[in-house]
């Protein structure tokens, strides 16, 4: 799996802070590194390559994605891609322990949009342990990514399970037990994950914070989102939450 990896701001031997990136710009793990460095933190941040997306494109291009979220936006690409990144995730952290020097106690994880839905799946669905988690303008309920495509999408029984097994919000009781969580929400973001980000925050309850960003919408990067560019004005807003969000959690991990 590709991945780039920050090192902390001290060097040397560090916690892990995981992130997975949005599908739209920043839609590569080094875009999303240039999106949200976090830079001043004293831990490795290593920010992983969804699938089909960077280096893992086909032929280089997004156009594969755009076929298959055509074709059906939640079984050919919201559902598999949030599920393979998760299955991917334990070889993958153990191959990045093996490569870097980050110590072997509890990780952070920070995903944005559907990123964000993996990074909640790390807390809800492994054993993992996290000191901190964070999201930026996530996927928390599925059913509303799948509403933002063109068209009613044709539920049956199976896709109602796979949708329904794709929404947090019932399962912030497990959130909460596991790790507290940031939950960045652009004031500009659609509508409906908006609303979700305020759901979660109320459902996880004293484990969870929210930062609501001013001015921001769903994107953290401009188009076309794949190779890394400079910071936007927005974007430096987020990294700087997070970057005081895990400051003060790595202050307090084992």
């Amino acid at each position: 799996m590709p991945f780039t990896a920050l090192p902390p701001s001290g060097g040397g031997a560090a916690p892990l802070i995981v992130t997975w990136h949005m599908l739209d710009a920043p839609r590569s793990d080094a875009a999303f590194a240039a999106a949200l460095p976090m830079n001043d933190l004293p831990a490795w941040r290593v920010h992983l390559g969804m699938p089909m997306c960077g280096a893992r494109m086909v032929e280089g291009r997004t156009d594969a994605i755009v076929e298959l979220a055509g074709k059906d936006p939640l079984m050919l690409y919201l559902y598999p891609f949030v599920r393979q990144a998760t299955e991917e995730f334990p070889a993958a952290l153990e191959s990045i322990r093996a490569q870097l020097p980050v110590d072997d106690g509890p990780i952070g994880v920070l995903g944005g949009s559907l990123g964000g839905a993996v990074a909640l799946r790390v807390l809800t669905d492994t054993q993992i342990p996290v000191f901190a988690g964070a999201v930026v303008n996530a996927a928390i309920r599925m059913r509303s990514v799948v509403d933002l495509f063109p068209g009613e999408y044709p539920y049956d029984a199976e896709t109602e399970k796979i949708v329904d097994s794709l929404d947090c919000i019932p399962k912030a009781d497990v959130i909460a037990a596991r790790a507290s969580l940031l939950v960045v929400s652009g004031e500009l973001d659609h509508p409906a994950l908006r609303a979700d980000a305020l759901r979660l925050v109320d459902a996880v309850g004293e484990g969870a914070e929210l930062l609501s960003i001013p001015g921001l919408a769903h994107p953290l990067a401009d188009e076309p989102g794949i190779e890394p560019a400079s910071q936007l004005p927005m974007a430096r807003e987020v990294d700087a939450g997070l970057t005081v969000w895990f400051r003060r959690h790595l202050a307090d991990a084992p």
